[in-house]
């Protein structure tokens, strides 16, 4: 079995037989490790784009212009909007399948701009096992070229890399799009991915680093790792999130006791979890901000 480091070689060697190539970037650990592998043996034929529409979070952007910075590489921004496919604010099954479409679509029309042939992805060895994963049919549909995959590299691996070019987010926790925050069936809106970019905010101003704020149509679903479950049955905690999360538009706030978990709103977790029921069908939490908590400041 190849070493870390001779795949690495080997993906650094095919790209740079390349004549360039456009890096969909996104500033997570797996583009950026991408990215950095591209630029490596590219040099300034290599360009790093980020998608920028209503479900990418403001921190994110600047998350990616400032990893884009450290490796080194030219960092593009190509706007769309998701909102304008009725088929993604549907928010079916394939929702991911139709703003991966158009994400990549997006990089595709940008590479032809700046007379690139060759847009390469995120996508790990690992992904393809990770479940419901419509968007990697956009992948292959659109045949886009992912280095890490076709290298056998690992999600463990992509980190260790990350952490060899010295890149900030080698430990950078996984970080979906807003509209995975929205249980299927229920439409994505502007409205919905605002509040729940302004919720998550508060949470990483309030030092949490592993979150969601699931959006039930108006009912937030507060999901921690389990490290800060205590911190967020905290008395203080509660009363803040619950006021706050109130002004900015949701009329129920609760904490999912059973902590952090990627895709609980898609359709597989949804079944793995309450036993084929969809999330209407029955109480997925427990509400921890009940009246007899004080809604005075100390």
């Amino acid at each position: 079995m190849p070493t870390i480091e001779e795949k690495l070689a080997a993906a650094k060697a095919d790209l740079a037989d390349r004549d360039g190539v456009l890096v969909a970037f996104s500033g997570g650990v797996d583009s950026s490790v991408v990215a950095a592998i591209a630029h490596d043996a590219l040099g300034d034929d290599a360009v790093a784009c980020t998608a920028k529409s209503e479900t990418l979070p403001d921190a994110e952007l600047e998350d990616a212009r400032r990893v884009a910075e450290e490796i080194g590489i030219r960092h593009e921004l190509a706007e769309f909007s998701e909102l304008d496919d009725p088929a993604f604010v549907a928010n079916d099954d394939d929702r991911c399948y139709h703003c991966r479409t158009m994400r990549l679509g997006t990089m595709f029309e940008t590479a032809e701009r700046l007379g690139i042939d060759v847009v390469c992805d995120g996508t790990n060895a690992d992904d393809v096992d990770a479940g419901h994963r419509p968007g990697l049919r956009a992948v292959d549909e659109l045949d886009a070229y992912s280095p890490l995959l076709q290298h056998d590299i690992s999600k463990a691996e992509v980190r260790e890399l990350a952490d060899s070019y010295g890149l900030s987010v080698a430990d950078k926790p996984s970080m979906a799009c807003l509209s995975s925050r929205i249980p299927t069936g229920l439409e994505v809106t502007e409205e919905r991915l605002s509040r729940i970019e302004r919720a998550e905010a508060l949470l990483r101003r309030w030092g949490f680093s592993q979150f969601r704020v699931r959006d039930h149509d108006g009912l937030a679903r507060i999901e921690v790792g389990d490290d800060e479950l205590r911190r967020a049955l905290d008395e203080e905690f509660v009363r803040a999130a619950r006021e706050r999360f109130t002004e900015l538009g949701f009329d129920h706030v609760t904490l999912d006791l059973h902590g952090y978990r990627t895709g609980s709103v898609s359709p597989e977790d949804d079944r793995a979890d309450s036993g084929g029921e969809s999330p209407s069908d029955g109480p997925l939490v427990e509400d921890v901000f009940a009246a007899e908590y004080p809604t005075d400041e100390a």
